[in-house]
């Protein structure tokens, strides 16, 4: 069973968070050493936390704990790892439950077993020469089997480490694991709006890169875009028309657009978009397979 389009946690421009919900059963978490607020009502039980609990503690979440499920990659201070729903079904509820005090779209709970979850880990340093000290500060999760080759589910930044650009390197693995699957893949839609502002971002630095780095051609098929950054042909189509760099003159016979490689250039230097994929290759474990051979 797929999961209810849910909304993505804010990128690193966006002003404001969405105002609280006012009937919150939980009005504050504790996680790790961290206290902040919550923005909409979850699903815990009433024997478990009441009708009106002011501090919910996370110790499964806690500084320090070892994330279950298998390490798949790290680079510098964050990590990932990969947690199959079914053989980690209550962490991974308890996750999902958790993630529903941020987001207002969520509706899958506790039919985990079909789904794997990525978590996003930050190793942690507390005091010079000792050894850092991981924290769970987000996670995606995505559907084994997709009919609709989606590549993500659910995704959330937790709130103290929203803003730092955190959600593009989530966004950034789940599209390689399309590469690894040899699948072209997308979100599953439709986004909520601050979804699609986070996505239009991410696409647009990959689809800038993919055609800046296509020396000497004026004209690219939009399939060829698309395979070049693993996307689905509609949303580089959405992603072109955004950034406002397709040509006066109308397609080719062969369905090629006509690009403004001057106006893509333009939107760099006005966006001020970072081009450095936000995943390295060399980050995956040895046993990660990112080229799609087998």
């Amino acid at each position: 069973m797929a999961a209810a389009p849910c909304s993505i946690a804010p990128s690193s421009k966006v002003k404001s968070t969405p105002p609280r919900a006012t009937n919150l059963s939980v009005q504050h978490v504790v996680f790790g050493d961290v206290l902040f607020k919550t923005w909409y009502p979850s699903y815990y039980p009433e024997e478990l936390v009441g009708r009106d609990l002011d501090r919910l503690y996370k110790s499964c979440h806690a500084r320090g704990s070892i994330p279950p499920g298998q390490l798949i990659y790290s680079k510098k201070e964050h990590a990932i790892y990969e947690v199959d729903g079914e053989e980690h079904q209550l962490f991974c509820q308890n996750l999902s439950l958790f993630a529903k005090l941020f987001l207002d779209n969520k509706s899958v709970f506790f039919d985990v077993a079909s789904f794997n979850f990525y978590l996003l880990v930050q190793n942690v340093p507390t005091e010079p020469r000792v050894k850092p000290q991981p924290q769970i500060i987000g996670f995606f999760s995505k559907e084994k089997m997709s009919w609709d080759n989606n590549n993500l589910a659910c995704i959330l930044v937790f709130p103290p480490w929203q803003r730092k650009g955190l959600g593009k390197i989530l966004m950034g693995l789940s599209y390689e694991l399309s590469k690894l699957e040899g699948c072209i893949g997308g979100p599953e839609k439709p986004l909520s709006e601050l979804g699609r502002i986070g996505y239009l971002k991410f696409w647009q630095a990959r689809v800038a890169s993919a055609i800046l780095g296509l020396k000497n051609r004026s004209t690219l098929g939009v399939e060829e875009i698309a395979d070049a950054c693993w996307m689905l042909p509609e949303d580089v189509i959405t992603t072109l028309k955004e950034m406002d760099v397709l040509g006066t003159k109308k397609k080719k016979n062969d369905g090629s657009v006509v690009l403004n490689k001057a106006r893509v250039r333009e939107w760099l230097a006005e966006s001020k978009v970072d081009l450095i994929a936000p995943v390295d290759e060399d980050g995956f474990a040895e046993d990660c397979l990112i080229d799609g051979d087998t």
